[in-house]
């Protein structure tokens, strides 16, 4: 256990942001998903919102909990199955 206050203050913020980092990973694998589903069901008009909705969360992510070009790659390829569904 921390002995130093500085040390005990990093536990407390460490917590802190890795209970915030998950959230934000998890909000978008959920919108990841229902943006596939989206596609998957073949109404354009869902999935463009979906897929608009995806995008937001992933580029608000990028840099923090995952890497801005994974981002840009996820974000790229539902883009175009969505583009795709007529």
């Amino acid at each position: 256990m921390a002995n130093h206050k500085s040390s005990k203050k990093r536990v407390l913020v460490t917590a802190k942001k890795n209970a915030i980092n998950t959230a934000r990973r998890s909000a978008v694998k959920t919108e990841n998903k229902k943006a596939i589903k989206a596609i998957a069901s073949g109404d354009k008009a869902a999935a463009v919102a979906a897929v608009r909705s995806a995008e937001s969360k992933m580029m608000k992510a990028a840099g923090k909990v995952m890497p801005k070009k994974r981002a840009a790659r996820k974000v790229s390829r539902l883009t175009r199955a969505a583009a795709k569904l007529a």
